[in-house]
């Protein structure tokens, strides 16, 4: 849905070429990239226990929007919109199940629960402002000329750049006996901010 939904805006916003490509779908097959969704995820579950990867990338024509500067944000901010929007109605379901209930409103209690924990970790890490993710995108669409145009060259690093922080600043971090886990700083203990969540967004705070 996260990679549709980018689609969709751009096909709203003037671009159709990821609809004729077939990626304006909820079919999860047209959006899985042999290496970052199936390859990297099975080979970090089975070595490190902790799963990275990514979709295949939606193509965008910027060129072909209506306003491509300012389209290019919509497009951008759709992807982590959806996200929300399922954290948010994962929370409100949750919110009518029954701690006490028979074990398939047990299990569909837990699934709201992953549903929630998975879909704000997806909208706060594809909203960090680094290119390419959509954050960065949004940032360049926003931000003065000065400080967008050197941003928007950062964008052939930027995977090399996410990979650092996200995995060697930890590992580094182990060794000198220090906390540089920038995922844990930003969302927080998991656990505890998902339980959270689900009692604000269900009415049960």
């Amino acid at each position: 849905m996260h990679e549709a939904a980018h689609g969709f805006v751009a096909w709203w916003r003037g671009d159709d070429t990821a609809r004729v490509l077939g990626r304006v779908t909820l079919n999860p097959i047209r959006h899985i990239d042999p290496f970052g969704t199936v390859i990297l995820p099975a080979l970090m579950y089975f070595t490190t226990g902790f799963v990275f990867g990514w979709a295949k990338p939606v193509p965008v024509n910027f060129g072909r929007l209506y306003h491509p500067r300012s389209d290019m944000v919509w497009v951008a901010l759709a992807g982590p919109g959806v996200n929300f929007l399922l954290a948010l109605v994962s929370a409100m379901l949750w919110g009518f199940t029954d701690p006490q209930g028979n074990p398939f409103e047990l299990w569909f209690r837990a699934a709201l629960e992953v549903s929630v924990l998975v879909n704000v970790v997806l909208m706060v890490f594809n909203l960090i402002p680094l290119p390419p993710l959509d954050g960065g995108r949004v940032a360049v669409g926003i931000l003065p000329d000065v400080l967008a145009f050197p941003l928007a060259r950062l964008e052939r690093y930027g995977m090399f750049i996410l990979i650092g922080v996200l995995f060697l600043l930890p590992m580094i971090g182990r060794e000198l006996g220090m906390n540089l886990n920038v995922m844990a700083w930003v969302l927080g203990p998991p656990v505890d901010y998902v339980i959270d969540l689900i009692q604000i967004l269900s009415g049960n705070s």
